[in-house]
């Protein structure tokens, strides 16, 4: 018999974006179905609701969905004494999904969704590896002979328990690609301990066609997993399906915090992260996935029709010419609230805390992270390192404080540069605090520009390809430039001449002093806009 090209191996040498849909467990549950019943048996129980959730899926843009056969293997399937019907529920979950996908007129693939077994393979249980082989080669049987697309083996908590499911892939259906997708606890590890290094090595050492992480927490965890993962095995394909977020009780209810226009922000990071398969788990929802959908759909515009040698290396070189806004940019442009969490860098080579607290702060919601340059003039690591590590490792944007105070214009310049490689976009410009109130009172504090000066050099020279001697700098830079303004002044009249000044120079955004009096910084914010008008730029006040 001939075997057609698989249209998903074709899609993903294609390097587009390939977005799968999001939980069926969630949308199940949202249409009162609740969590004792056996969500696979109803493939033959209550058809149509799952049918409308697939068709929901399709219509928010899904390239992929995935039959509802999570624990339609014969352990979970035991526990409802539906064991004997394994075949029949599997057969029933491809059906409907084609049924779906036939009556879309769209082309959708179908994936054999394969969840855990709901066991322990030894030695850390009593399941012997070749029994849990069996298992998964049952139910995988089921779903090739039915006529999936490719599998996905899915929330997998042991490498092993992986290796067995590939294996039974490669045993029944050789044809068939396969996505092995596994989860990880909030410090980035498996509940085995096992790094996304060696979980990705295995995967791809098994012979999974797609390397995943799934679940686990919202996609800013996921991003900094996936980029481990693409640095331990840079010639693979890989997929990432967050959580929307870590789930929460609310009032007696699980909820899960990430709402739809957060995964829009985060799917074309992940994308250029290396993912090429993406979608959502617990909490996700069609409104996730259209607001990926639209994202992904102007990132695929852009994919080089040579092919995948392009692709990647559009996405491993630096890009000097950033068209796109950052994204504290494009939000205070849209009128968005924003959140900004001003962090100290650490006084020695240690980052440890200062990662951990920016995850948290990152998965709490903040927007950015503010990273002060030598507050109180205190020694501390240089803020730019410290911004793209912040990127890097956790993937949340920041803005770096920028003092003109002791730096000449040579090393102005030179750090400008230095911050703009490292892909540190977003500036805080100040003036910075006296060294003679810090470690080194009698350290030089010269300066030679001050804050509208610097303004003015980013804006109307680095950003438009010149130095402060008029000197081509090659390409220009895209640097999102703000500035300082106390609501609590002593002179209020002079506080508004120098902010006059610096909005004048070009600043894009105005970042307050601390407020300690909400009612007098209220009254003279108001001056302020009353007095400056259309001059006047988004306001950050904390």
């Amino acid at each position: 018999m001939m075997v057609l090209e698989n249209p998903f191996l074709k899609l993903l040498e294609s390097g587009k974006p390939i977005l799968s849909d999001g939980a069926m467990g969630t949308m199940l549950h949202k249409r009162g179905i609740g969590f004792e019943v056996c969500f696979d048996e109803l493939n033959l129980t209550n058809p149509a609701v799952v049918g409308d959730i697939h068709r929901e899926y399709i219509e928010a843009g899904a390239n992929i969905i995935q039959t509802n056969t999570f624990g339609a293997n014969r352990y979970k399937l035991e526990q409802h004494g539906l064991e004997d019907r394994l075949v029949e529920i599997n057969a029933a979950g491809v059906e409907l999904a084609r049924r779906v996908v036939w009556a879309s007129f769209k082309n959708v693939m179908i994936a054999g969704d394969v969840g855990p077994l709901g066991v322990r393979l030894a030695p850390f249980g009593r399941v012997q590896p070749e029994q849990a082989r069996q298992v998964f080669a049952e139910q995988i049987t089921a779903l090739a002979n039915a006529g999936v697309d490719l599998v996905i083996v899915e929330t997998m908590t042991d490498l092993y328990e992986v290796r067995e499911a590939i294996a039974a892939v490669r045993q029944v259906a050789p044809y068939l690609p396969v996505i092995a997708s596994m989860t990880f606890t909030r410090d980035d590890r498996t509940l085995l301990g096992d790094d996304p290094v060696k979980v990705a090595r295995g995967m791809h050492a098994f012979g999974a066609d797609v390397i995943g992480v799934n679940c686990s927490g919202g996609p800013n965890q996921l991003l900094r997993i996936l980029k481990a993962m693409r640095e331990a095995v840079p010639e693979g394909k890989f997929s990432v399906m967050p959580n929307a977020g870590w789930p929460q009780q609310v009032s007696g209810r699980i909820m899960y915090p990430a709402e739809p226009e957060y995964f829009g922000e985060y799917a074309l990071s992940l994308w250029n992260a290396g993912a090429t398969v993406l979608g959502g788990c617990c909490g996700t929802t069609p409104e996730h996935i259209a607001s990926m959908a639209r994202v992904l759909d102007s990132a695929a515009d852009r994919v080089d029709p040579e092919g995948e040698a392009a692709i990647l290396a559009d996405r491993d070189e630096p890009q000097p010419i950033h068209a796109q806004p950052t994204q504290f940019a494009q939000k205070l442009a849209d009128g968005r609230f924003v959140v900004a969490v001003e962090m100290d860098p650490p006084r020695g080579l240690s980052t440890h805390k200062l990662l951990a607290g920016a995850s948290l702060l990152a998965e709490a919601g903040a927007d950015v992270i503010n990273v002060a340059d030598s507050p109180m003039a205190r020694m501390r690591m240089s803020p730019w390192a410290v911004c793209s590590l912040l990127q890097r490792k956790i993937g949340v944007e920041t803005v770096l404080h920028f003092p003109t105070r002791g730096r000449n214009l040579l090393r102005v310049q030179g750090d400008l540069l230095a911050a703009h490689a490292l892909e540190v976009r977003n500036v805080f410009v100040v003036m910075g605090d006296a060294t003679a109130i810090g470690d080194y009172p009698t350290a030089m504090d010269n300066y030679d520009l001050v804050p509208s000066g610097l303004i003015k050099l980013i804006k109307q020279g680095f950003n438009a390809g010149v130095d402060h001697a008029g000197v081509d700098i090659g390409q220009p830079t895209s640097f999102f430039a703000g500035c300082a303004l106390n609501l609590n002044p002593g002179d209020a009249e002079q506080e508004i001449k120098n902010l006059r000044r610096k909005l004048r120079a070009g600043a894009d955004f105005i970042l307050t002093q601390p407020i300690y009096s909400p009612s007098v910084a209220h009254r003279f914010l108001s001056q302020v806009r009353s007095e400056l008008g259309d001059a006047m730029r988004p306001v950050l006040a904390g």
